[in-house]
């Protein structure tokens, strides 16, 4: 599974024993594994709500936390596959300035990368994809006429 694909519910509930549900579910697939934790020395009632707050007033700082964490995911899946497109068509396809706008483009994204807000990354991201929409393009036509090169129409019409 590529980097950052994989997307995974995870939820926890404690009854009023102490005892701890952990299940995560990956979305994509379905797989499902769930665990009990047992503690072995009793929780007070008061404890657990404790916790429960405790999570509570976390959750903010835990969000923001998992989105950074996504966007950098992101950021770098996307810096990795451009970087390995340039490397395969970059020098038949690209004019130098094009090149070193990409270039420009994927430092900016590098750099908003190792920051802390999440929200700057994301857009990063969307900038980088849309300001490499004409390579990929270009990378899609090379494929296809490279697939269909030395076949005529009536080759294609007949694999239908």
């Amino acid at each position: 599974m590529a980097a950052g694909a994989a997307k995974i519910r995870v939820s926890f509930q404690v009854d009023a024993d102490g005892l701890l549900s952990v299940s995560a579910k990956e979305l994509s697939s379905g797989v499902v594994s769930e665990i009990q934790v047992k503690p072995s020395y009793g929780l007070a009632d008061n404890e657990i709500a404790d916790m429960l707050k405790a999570s509570y007033s976390n959750a903010e700082e835990d969000m923001h936390a998992r989105s950074l964490r996504e966007q950098q995911v992101e950021a770098d899946r996307i810096l990795i596959s451009l970087e390995q497109a340039i490397e395969a068509d970059g020098d038949v396809l690209l004019s130098a300035e094009e090149l070193q706008h990409l270039r420009e483009q994927m430092a900016l994204l590098l750099q908003l990368r190792h920051g802390t807000n999440y929200k700057l990354i994301e857009k990063g991201v969307k900038e980088l994809a849309k300001a490499s929409d004409f390579f990929a393009a270009r990378r899609m036509d090379l494929s296809i006429k490279e697939a269909l090169k030395g076949q005529s129409v009536d080759d294609i019409e007949g694999d239908m």
